[in-house]
Order: structure tokens, then C-alpha cells, then sequence
């Protein structure tokens, strides 16, 4: 079979180079794809997407259907296929392709002296059509291609019978539209086509008639009554208006260059990057002649999109000297929908110098109308505040030099996917940008006067443009207070979104906001409001479905629409954050108590349970804590081994204490505490000393509150182990002493003997309280037997062990260590195992047996490492360092102590880095 390179007629046509014989279809894709792309790369993913329907081969393939191609198209001179850098190019005059001639030849026309002209241009253009366009080929993509091509087909044939009319052809006409109207019985366009040929014809009475039949169709069918337009036509044909009379054809005009343009935005500050990057992207495409050129800048309100796009075009105007098309087009704008874009293509036509009775009264015609004027033109098109992508594509040019700039709060990827636009995000500010901007608009002098009231004001805005403008525009109207007034109305939250608004709804957050919020689903409305109640600085998915009550999948599928709206950013696989004011709107727009409170108790259960859950795969020797079950709606999730674990609480950990916050606010005094004791394995092992303390006094303050004795003697101990780990002994020494006075008080043995431990530990850290530290050790290590608690007294053992061997009686120490070893490994007390080996080491160690104490350090510190224990890891490491010093091995000494100077410093650990740092110096 053959194929033509006319792309538009049966496949038997042939170019002047003669046929091309190719029996296989999908040969005959490739082909037609790239005669559609002709004189344009193609790339080897976009052949296989385009050229085939299913089952795509691998990639490799494309390479022996291009080489077959190539070899059948030897003896045609005027067409080759090039090999470029990312793909293929077919290069060929293009008025040997159908498609590309009709193109061209409907240009011509639109841009013709007079009717007369118009008309023989678009006859020549309708001429070569000889049937639907690779009417036996069956991709999706050439399909879609066919539709397209059918629809401007059928735009020239509605222009091409305006101008017939124009030029008095209404008798020819009306045989053809009569059969047109008949097809098409509820074309409106074609019924008022042939209403007016009818009424030229002399024929008043057949065209009112038709009128009739087009409106009791209209009726039946869809319920409706004609369009303005038809009414019209009708009105004026009952009355017999002037109007109706051939019109003369209008003169051809050169094209105007509109400047549309609105005034570059004063102050404008920052963005160097992202007006880097659309100037480096204009001029890459502009060397490479691809063109047009669309960047899509996304983005949440009140993120100066607008401004942004206006200040880089402001500053491309030399490259397009043809003029600059604007448009608001109202997606996301206070009162009304937003523009039709048929409307739009209207008003750009008319700023391209056509006359009013020239412009199609359908969207197609414009559109097409409007690429062809373009298409020989340089300019610069500003499409702001697009609602999508649908809102956009048929204002786009086709094959021209122009550039085209839409800004959307919805990240718009039907223009990346299918128009190859390069899509921007547009953020925050940076803090320096920021500050540049209110020192600008407040003056160096009142800023430097109130450093203080500054730095609130820029944290509370939070980088947001248009927090900022709106803050300092009321710093400006209030030039004789203090921006300390402002800064403390914006520090308290309840009162920020206040002095954010403004009766002007361009000039008010929380007005910008709402438009956003207004073109959500409301199932997605819901999820946005429920969002802005979430502890913590981000969420994850499994979070959201627990704090939404919905399934995982649904919510995913939400949190995704939100953030292709720009109300929420991805930051991670299934993690989400708002910007700290939309959070404040979103959580503001939850106005029912027993929502907010039902919200929050699921997402408060969902980190409990999940949280005790992975604490149980760290630590499964400690004992159970009795939880209540989840509530209705919360579905914890699955954890499945310790590195996950260790994995989750890193990625949650920030919303774990924002939730023990929340917690603790609605009287959940049970929850508080229960995540003091469940956090506490985590944070000893990354080192989170300051965060186990604050966590360690909102459990005291909650286990008080629960009135019960143990409780409060536990979290008292906890709190001073939490000052002694951060250096503070006094306060450390004052709470374990208040815990043991109670536990003696209360009669309980248990909490005496985890008292006397951790007193063990903090005695160890003064000069001479080696020998107390022991019998502290000693006195826990009797408790525990006493009651049969087996990980106590693995723990006591290892610890007798440890003080023992600082007082120098190290084949005691020994003794007591290798006792432990057992207990720990039948406990599956991996943590414990660790720091017996790590003791074990150091006796060894001291009493000079160096070779066992290497093995048995470094097998303390591979567990460490697996268990993800940092601070540990940091403490093996310098005595690992230690030994290699001893031993004369200044090099491993020097390795091992920079890692732990490198852990302790990022643990916030600063005598014990200080201290590793003299040793490393020491080293010489």
C-alpha cells in the first residue's frame, strides 16, 4: 500500500518524487507522525507514544522502523529523515503536505487585500481535502490529530461560506447549506448561514420557516431556545433591516502592534532565580527555533505570579517587536465567573486589527483565526490567572516565534504534557529577599530602629509577597507608631489573619485566600479545612486519611488536587505542608467545636498507636503500656522492623511533639504522658536531649494531673535523667532525689530500684562520686532480683559492671558484665547487648587485653549503628579512639573521633565535641 506525504487525501496520492511503498501500518504511524511534525524534532518517546495504540515496543524499536523508513524514501529527493540530538526530523518543503499547505493557504486568506482573494485562497485550501485525514491508521494520538484537523476543516468551511456570502454567492450556497443544515440540524451556525443566503434569495418566507424548525429542534432535543445571535439574524429578518443587505468587503489593514501590556510593578524585589530561569529557557528555545514558547508559573495566592510575570516580560520587549497580548482571565477573582475564552479570542482579534463583522461568532473559528494571525508574528502573550489548562490551550499559538506566560494557582500539567510548557514554581521569598523588600518599602532607617519588630514581622509573613506588601502598606498609613504595635498583633495567631485583611479583596489575604478555597470540590474543601488543624509542620498520607476519616486512597487523591491548586506543597513521597498563613485560613474555616475536636482526637490516636507500635519493635523487652483502642475513623500504620521504625519517628517526629502539645491543650492527660514514655527511646538514641526534656516536663505537668503515684514518680525520674543528659546536674539530682523520696514514701520497690539507676548515672558525673555511683548501682541491682524483673536486673548488672571498672576493681566488673550478656540476648534487648559489649571493651581495655577490646567494641558498635543509636554510636567511637591512642595508632584514633566529634556536635552534645576536638589536636 501507499502512503502520501499529503497527509489530508487517500492514501493513493502521490508527492512528485512518485509512491512510497509501505505494507506495514505501523510504518505508515511513524510516517504520518512525523509528516505532521514535519521540519520539527520528534523524539523517540514521543514516536512510540504517538505511532502506537497499545502494547508499545521497547524503545530500541523506533530505531529499525525510522531505518526502514529512511530506505524507502531514498529516491524522493525533496524528503529525508534526519537523525538529530534526541530524536528524529523529517525534512521536506512543506508545501508538498497537505496539512501544512491548508495551513498556510487559510493564513493566506485571513491576511488577504479583499473578499475576492479570501475566497479563492480558501476554496484552494477546502479543494484538498479528499476524505479523513489516516482514515486506516488507529493511534490514539493520530486519532486525536484527525479530530483536530477536522475541526479546523470544518471552521474554513463556515469562514469560507461567511465571505461566499459577502460576496453575493447565496443562491450557489443554499443547495450546499441545505444539505449542511440537514446533517446538522441543531447547528446554529450553519442554520443562520442559511437563513441569510435564503433572505438574499429574495426567499423571506423560507428563511423564517427554517427558523422555526432550528428552534422546535432546539426544543426537543436539549430543552433550549436558539442563541442571541440566531434571535437576532431572526428579528432582523422579520423586519427587513438595511443591515442585511450585502455588505461591501472591507479593506485590508496593516496589523496593529497592541500593547497590552499593564505597568511593571514598582518595588519589585528578589526572584533573581526564577527570572534566570525563564530568560535562559526563552533564550535556549529561541537558538534552538523551537518555538512558541510557554512557561506555566504556579503557585498558591498571594505568591506575586503576576508581578513576577509582569516584570520579565516588561523586560523581553525587544525580542518581540510585534506587540504584547494581556489578559486577566478571573480563574481565582472575587465576584463572577471566569472570562469565557471565547470572549477573549475576540478581544485579541480585535487588538490584531480585525474588523467586528470579520471575527467568527464560535470559539473554533477565532482560535483558529487567531493562530493563523500569529503565526508570522513575534509577541508576547500574558495569560494571568488561568483556572486550567483547558481555559488556556485554544488561546495558544501554533507554529509561531511568539512567547506565551500563563499564571495559575493550579500547577497546569495538561500545558507541560501536551504543549511542552516549562512549568515554574513560585514560592516564598527568601528571609533576604524579604527583608530587602520591607527595608524598600519601610526605609533602612525605621527598620534598623526596631530589629526586633522585624524579624516578627518577616516570620510571621512568612516570605508571602502579598503578606508583606499588605504589612508594610499599613506600617506606611500608621508611619507614627512603632512596628513593634504591628509586630505583636501579628505575633498572636487568632489576631494575624486580622491585620492581614483589608475591606479592597485584591489587597486582603484572607479575601486571596478564599477564592482558592472557593473553586474546591467539597470533598476536597473538607480535607483542606481538616489540614489546617494538623500538629506538626507537615503531614504524611496515612496522617491525613486518620485526621480526614477517609480512606487512604481517597485522601491521596485529595491531598494531590490540593496540591495541584497550590494550597498545600509535596514535599516528600506522600508528605504535605501548608504555608503557615493558609494553614491559619484553613484551620479558621473549621467553625464547628466537635469537628475540630473529633479531627484532632483521630490524628492524635493515629501518632499514639503508630508511635507505640515502632517504639515496641525498638525496644520489645520494656513492659507493655495499656492503650486504649484507636477511635472510630483512626487507622494506625504498619511498621515493620526497626530500621522503619527509626525511619518513621525521624520523619514524624516534629508533629509527635506537636501532638503531645495538642494533647496536653484538650486535657488528654493520659496521651501526654504516654507519649513522654514512648518517645523516650528515640530521643536517647538521635542525641535529642533538649526534646526529651521538654517532652519530660508536659509529662510530669500531665502525669500530676492523673493523680496517680507511680505515674508521677516515673515521669519525676524522667525529667532528671532528662536534665542530666543535657548538663544539668543540680536540677537532674534535685528530681531523682524527689522521685526515690517518693517511691520509698509509696512503698514501691520496682520504682525505688529505677531510681537508684539512674542515681547511679548521675553521681558517676561528679569528681568523686565513683564509689556512691556503685552502691546506687548495687542497691537497683538488689531491688530488681527482689521483684523478678529480668531487664532491670540485665540493666543493673551491666551498670554494677560499668562503675565498678572506674573504681578499678575490674575482675569484679568482668564478672558482673558477663552476666548480663545472657539476660540481654534472651530479652532481645539488642540496646542493652550493645552497651555490654561497649562496657565489656573498656575492661578489657583497662586491664590491657587490647585485641578483645577492639572486638568487642566494634561489635558494640555495629549493633549501635543498626539500631540507628547515634548518641551511643558517638560514645563507642571515642573510646574506640581512645584505645587506638594507647595503642600508638594515632590514625584510627584521629578517624574514629572525628565521627563522633561530628555526632556529638549535631547532637548538640558541646563539652563532649569541645573535648574530642583537644584530643584530635593532641594527635598532632
Amino acid at each position: 500500500m501507499a502512503v502520501e506525504f499529503r497527509v489530508l487525501g487517500a492514501v493513493e496520492a502521490v508527492t512528485g518524487a512518485g509512491r512510497i511503498e509501505l505494507g506495514h501500518a505501523r510504518q505508515r504511524c511513524v510516517l504520518a507522525v512525523l509528516l505532521m511534525e514535519a521540519n520539527r524534532l520528534v523524539t523517540a518517546d514521543q514516536l512510540l507514544e504517538r505511532a502506537w495504540r497499545d502494547r508499545r515496543p521497547r524503545r530500541d524499536a523506533v530505531y529499525s522502523y525510522v531505518s526502514r523508513l529512511r530506505s524507502a524514501l531514498m529516491p524522493a529527493t525533496e524528503v529525508r529523515i534526519e537523525r538529530r540530538s534526541g530524536g528524529y526530523l523529517l525534512a521536506v518543503d512543506e508545501s508538498l503536505i497537505d496539512a501544512h499547505r491548508f495551513h498556510a493557504l487559510v493564513a493566506r486568506a485571513r491576511r488577504a487585500d479583499n473578499d475576492e482573494q479570501t475566497l479563492a485562497l480558501l476554496d484552494e485550501a477546502r479543494n484538498l481535502w479528499r476524505g479523513p485525514a489516516f482514515a486506516d491508521l488507529d493511534t490514539e494520538w493520530l486519532a486525536s490529530a484527525r479530530a483536530a484537523l477536522e475541526v479546523e476543516r470544518e471552521a474554513v468551511e463556515n469562514e469560507w461560506t461567511d465571505v461566499a456570502l459577502r460576496c453575493g454567492r447565496h443562491e450557489r450556497l443554499v443547495p450546499t447549506l441545505t444539505l449542511r443544515t440537514g446533517d446538522r440540524p441543531l447547528d446554529e451556525r450553519a442554520a443562520g448561514q442559511l437563513m441569510l443566503a435564503l433572505y438574499r434569495g429574495g426567499r423571506q418566507a423560507e428563511a423564517v420557516r427554517h427558523y422555526h424548525v432550528v428552534r422546535a429542534g432546539l426544543a426537543d432535543e436539549l430543552g433550549t431556545d436558539p442563541g442571541p445571535e440566531l434571535q437576532d439574524l431572526y428579528q432582523r429578518i422579520l423586519t427587513t433591516a438595511p443591515d442585511l443587505d450585502r455588505p461591501s468587503a472591507p479593506s485590508a489593514q496593516r496589523l496593529p502592534a497592541p500593547r497590552q501590556l499593564p505597568p511593571a510593578p514598582a518595588d519589585f524585589i528578589g526572584r533573581a532565580d526564577e527570572l534566570a530561569t525563564l530568560t535562559s529557557a526563552l533564550e535556549a528555545a529561541i537558538a534552538a527555533g523551537r518555538a512558541p514558547v510557554i512557561f506555566a508559573l504556579a503557585g498558591a495566592g498571594g505568591m506575586g505570579k503576576t508581578w513576577l510575570a509582569l516584570h520579565w516580560a516588561h523586560h523581553q520587549l525587544d525580542r518581540f517587536p510585534d506587540g504584547q497580548l494581556f489578559v486577566d482571565l478571573r480563574g481565582f477573582s472575587p465576584g463572577g465567573e471566569p472570562v469565557a475564552v471565547a470572549a477573549v479570542a475576540r478581544e485579541f482579534l480585535a487588538a490584531l486589527g480585525v474588523a467586528a463583522g470579520r471575527i467568527p461568532p464560535d470559539l473554533t473559528g477565532r482560535t483558529a483565526m487567531l493562530r493563523d494571525l500569529l503565526a508570522d508574528r513575534r509577541m508576547l502573550i500574558v495569560l494571568d490567572n488561568a483556572e486550567d489548562a483547558a481555559e488556556v490551550t485554544p488561546l495558544l499559538p501554533g507554529a509561531s516565534a511568539s512567547a506565551v506566560v500563563v499564571t495559575s494557582r493550579r500547577q497546569l500539567t495538561g500545558l507541560v504534557v501536551r504543549h511542552g510548557a516549562r512549568h515554574l514554581v513560585v514560592d516564598v521569598l527568601a528571609e533576604r529577599e524579604a527583608r530587602e523588600l520591607v527595608t524598600t518599602r519601610l526605609g533602612a532607617d525605621r527598620v534598623a530602629a526596631e530589629p526586633e519588630a522585624v524579624v516578627d514581622l518577616l516570620q510571621a509573613c512568612a516570605g508571602m509577597p502579598l503578606a508583606l506588601g499588605i504589612v508594610c502598606a499599613r506600617a506606611q498609613l500608621a508611619s507614627g507608631e512603632p512596628l513593634s504595635a504591628l509586630a505583636a498583633q501579628l505575633r498572636d495567631e487568632g489576631q494575624r489573619l486580622t491585620v492581614l485583611r483589608d475591606e479592597d479583596p485584591e489587597a486582603s489575604l484572607p479575601a486571596v485566600l478564599s477564592w482558592s478555597a472557593r473553586a474546591l470540590p467539597s470533598e476536597q474543601a473538607a480535607v483542606f479545612a481538616l489540614l489546617g488543624l494538623a500538629p506538626g509542620p507537615d503531614i504524611g498520607l496515612a496522617a491525613a486519611a486518620s485526621l480526614t476519616g477517609g480512606p487512604h486512597r481517597d485522601t491521596g487523591v485529595r491531598l494531590a488536587a490540593l496540591a495541584q491548586a497550590s494550597l498545600v506543597e509535596r514535599t516528600a513521597a506522600d508528605r504535605y505542608r501548608m504555608h503557615d498563613l493558609v494553614r491559619l485560613y484553613a484551620r479558621d474555616s473549621v467553625s464547628d467545636d466537635d469537628v475540630r475536636r473529633s479531627a484532632l482526637r483521630r490524628v492524635t490516636d493515629f501518632y499514639l498507636h503508630t508511635a507505640y507500635a515502632a517504639n515496641r519493635i525498638l525496644t520489645p523487652h520494656a513492659l507493655p503500656l495499656d492503650l486504649d483502642p484507636p477511635v472510630e475513623g483512626c487507622v494506625p500504620q504498619a511498621v515493620r522492623d526497626n530500621a522503619e521504625a527509626m525511619a518513621w519517628f525521624d520523619a514524624e517526629h516534629a508533629c509527635l511533639m506537636a501532638t503531645q502539645q495538642v494533647a496536653a491543650d484538650h486535657g488528654w492527660h493520659r496521651v501526654v504522658w504516654l507519649l513522654t514514655r514512648i518517645l523516650n527511646t528515640y530521643h536517647i538514641r538521635r542525641g535529642r536531649h533538649g526534646d526529651e526534656l521538654a517532652s519530660c516536663r508536659a509529662g510530669l505537668t500531665a502525669a500530676r494531673r492523673l493523680e496517680d503515684v507511680a505515674t508521677v514518680i516515673t515521669a519525676t525520674r524522667r525529667l532528671g535523667d532528662a536534665f542530666l543528659r543535657l548538663g544539668e546536674h543540680d536540677a537532674a539530682l534535685t528530681h531523682l532525689h524527689q522521685a526515690l523520696a517518693l517511691a520509698e514514701d509509696s512503698g514501691n520497690p520496682f520504682e525505688q530500684a529505677q531510681t537508684h539507676r539512674f542515681l547511679s548515672m548521675a553521681r558517676a558525673r561528679e569528681p568523686d562520686g565513683r564509689r556512691e555511683a556503685l552502691e546506687h548501682a548495687k542497691r537497683a541491682l538488689d531491688l530488681y532480683r527482689a521483684v523478678d524483673f529480668g531487664p532491670g536486673v540485665a540493666e543493673a548488672l551491666n551498670l554494677v559492671a560499668w562503675q565498678a571498672a572506674h573504681v578499678g576493681e575490674h575482675e569484679f566488673a568482668r564478672e558482673q558484665c558477663l552476666a548480663s550478656l545472657p539476660l540481654y540476648r534472651s530479652q532481645d534487648n539488642r540496646d542493652g547487648l550493645a552497651a555490654a559489649l561497649d562496657s565489656l571493651g573498656y575492661i578489657d581495655a583497662m586491664t590491657g587485653r587490647h585485641a578483645d577490646a577492639l572486638a568487642n567494641y566494634e561489635q558494640a558498635l555495629g549493633l549501635f549503628r543498626t539500631l540507628g543509636n547515634d548518641y551511643q554510636v558517638a560514645d563507642t567511637l571515642e573510646h574506640i579512639g581512645a584505645l587506638h591512642a594507647e595503642i600508638g595508632q594515632p590514625d584510627q584514633a584521629r578517624t574514629a573521633w572525628r565521627e563522633a566529634e561530628i555526632l556529638c556536635r549535631a547532637q548538640g552534645r558541646d563539652a563532649d565535641s569541645d573535648r574530642l576536638r583537644r584530643q584530635i589536636a593532641d594527635l598532632g
